[in-house]
């Protein structure tokens, strides 16, 4: 009976470390795997791809010369490709619009370990402060350091085109976010644009906004008063969906900003104007905390607010039940995965598609937490798990 005993442990025991084996395995090969820190993932091997853990859903967004979207959970490097582009010693430098937000610190961070896996050395990160000119001389100042690739965000589509333009005629393998500047050829002059699911994450705010207001009232909207077709999505699908989902929500003022410290300003006026206002809608979050400050300045501390991106005050407001019910989230961290990886495509001439997107992921108090860890691969601050209790 004992050497019955001892065997059957014997057993189990061997059982319990081949499980254990396998279940290492698996998180070094997940370029955007949960069980992984950002930094454990910059050292990791295996192939590279986004988190696959991120909601499968049909990508409603076009491309900025109306191209269809590819999802960017379909790209992948592959460990032998990853080892080609290593053994390439190549540079890369990352051309922001603006880096004073959690969307673009996340961006960076995920562009950051990416390129740490492939092998690339990030030259410069630069902050053009949405001044056009600005960038301008930043892609002069890149451009002496030689770099192999950009990933870059323009300021303006018409004004930063020519600057874009000589780091493409040099070689430079270009990747842009979310918009790109005009007159430029994909598979010519640049690799591929990527973006989050922005006409998705529009809907979202919508549907929150509805639901909210028990689909009754009315509403304002805080546009981005830009030739930027990325937020110009996102208030086209809000619109729509009110529009045609929710007849008895009526859009009774519209305001534009020209940049992130506008909003206050814009909502002030709009709450004067409309001082019974039900909802607000507002482009993205920097300027949905103006508005909110604008809301409680005003006395009208019913006012639904929803937005697009999930920064650390709104996601606060969010979870503490505050005026902000909700929004459609990017996803920055694996935005920045995908332009490194279409950069590496970039280097290994390999075959991309003109426009890619991250699914939509809709944000309210029920699934704040979640959805911060899905959005910057780690978990929320305690400021904001204390308000989510």
């Amino acid at each position: 009976m004992k050497k019955i005993f001892l065997f059957l442990l014997m057993i189990l025991l061997i059982s319990s470390i081949a499980l254990v084996g396998c279940s290492q395995g698996n998180t070094e090969t997940a370029g955007g795997s949960e069980d992984l820190t950002p930094e454990e993932a910059a050292d990791s091997s295996g192939p590279i791809t986004i988190n696959q853990d991120i909601p499968d859903r049909e990508i409603l967004s076009k491309g900025p010369d109306g191209e269809s979207a590819i999802s960017a959970k379909t790209l992948q490097l592959t460990e032998e490709e990853v080892e080609e582009i290593k053994a390439g010693d190549y540079t890369a430098a990352i051309v922001m619009h603006y880096a004073g937000n959690d969307w673009a610190t996340a961006q960076i961070a995920g562009l950051e370990a990416t390129f740490k896996r492939m092998g690339i050395e990030v030259v410069a990160v630069t902050d053009a402060q949405f001044k056009a000119e600005k960038q301008v001389s930043d892609i002069e100042t890149v451009l002496a350091k030689s770099p192999d690739i950009i990933v870059g965000i323009p300021v303006d589509p018409v004004s930063t085109a020519g600057a874009f333009k000589k780091a493409a005629d040099a070689g430079v393998k270009v990747v842009f976010m979310d918009n790109k500047p005009e007159g430029l050829t994909a598979g010519e002059d640049y690799v591929s644009v990527v973006s989050a699911d922005n006409y998705g994450n529009g809907i979202a705010a919508a549907d929150i906004m509805a639901e909210a207001l028990g689909e009754k009232g009315e509403i304002g909207v805080i546009y981005h008063d830009a030739d930027y077709f990325v937020t110009r999505q996102r208030t086209e699908a809000f619109e729509a969906t009110i529009q045609e989902k929710y007849p008895n929500i009526k859009i009774v003022e519209r305001g534009g900003i020209t940049g992130p410290n506008d909003g206050e300003k814009v909502a002030s006026g709009m709450l004067t104007k409309n001082s019974d206002l039900d909802g607000m809608f507002v482009v993205w979050d920097v300027p949905a905390e103006g508005a909110l400050a604008a809301a409680r300045n005003s006395g009208n501390n019913d006012l639904v607010i929803t937005t697009i991106d999930l920064g650390t005050t709104v996601a606060l407001d969010i979870a503490s039940g505050g005026s902000i019910k909700g929004l459609g989230a990017q996803l920055p961290y694996d935005q920045g995965i995908s332009e490194a990886i279409l950069a590496g495509y970039g280097l290994l001439e390999k075959e991309a598609p003109a426009y890619v997107a991250v699914p939509a992921l809709k944000v309210t108090q029920e699934n704040v937490l979640e959805s911060w860890k899905l959005v910057y691969h780690k978990d929320a601050p305690d400021t904001i798990q204390d308000a989510a209790k």
